[in-house]
């Protein structure tokens, strides 16, 4: 039988690092992970609201958290940060008082911060928000996986490998596709992986898409 794990959490410490960066005692830490959750799910209905978009298309590549005794730091690593331009520091400042209701935290200060993705085709949370437009979209799927392969060809990855699961096309009996392209070493520690697993709700039902991209090797 095979055993699956993460990529991501099999490369912690190695090549891979924590998303979220703070202490919590025990009986505490549930509710520090619920607050992660509020931030990050908060920010993207922000982000889609201030583009106008269906949801599920925020173009976030990653969220980071770092929190201090009285004091939470954001940093969102976005794709296409033209989208809050306009009046960047009035939306951003709407965007830490939205956070703020929703936590609920009078003592604590919050600093949110927004850093451009280089190449966002290169970030598999992007490449999956692609990819679940595309099926929303009624595009074939085996056409949607090619075109966001071809999207990556811009950017520096070595190998990536897509794939949907679900009733595919339609068909009563779901299925697993995949396509690969380039060397994708997932036992290879100190090779880096990034990968994302994401949902998409279809008119035949739910997918799941699944992306793996190797980026560099150590």
């Amino acid at each position: 039988m095979g055993q699956k794990i993460n990529p991501l959490a099999f490369r912690l410490g190695t090549t891979q690092s924590h998303h979220s960066f703070w202490f919590a005692k025990p009986k505490s830490f549930s509710a520090g992970l619920q607050e992660d959750k509020k931030i990050r799910d908060c920010i993207k209905n922000f982000v889609e609201k201030d583009m106008g978009i269906v949801s599920g298309s925020a173009g976030i590549a990653r969220i980071e958290i770092k929190k201090r005794i009285d004091l939470i730091e954001v940093l969102i690593h976005i794709g296409f940060p033209n989208l809050l331009m306009e009046g960047r520091t009035r939306r951003i400042e709407e965007l830490r008082t939205d956070v703020q209701k929703k936590l609920n935290s009078v003592n604590c200060g919050l600093n949110i911060a927004i850093t451009k993705v280089e190449k966002p085709y290169g970030q598999p949370n992007i490449l999956a928000e692609y990819i679940a437009l595309q099926l929303k979209n009624r595009v074939p799927f085996r056409k949607a996986m090619k075109k966001a392969i071809e999207l990556t060809e811009q950017t520096d990855i070595k190998g990536i490998r897509v794939q949907i699961a679900g009733r595919l096309g339609g068909k009563e009996k779901a299925r697993v596709v995949w396509i690969r392209e380039g060397r994708v070493p997932l036992q290879t520690i100190r090779a880096k992986i990034d990968y994302c697993s994401y949902r998409v709700q279809t008119i035949q039902g739910a997918l799941g898409i699944k992306i793996w991209m190797f980026v560099d090797e150590k």
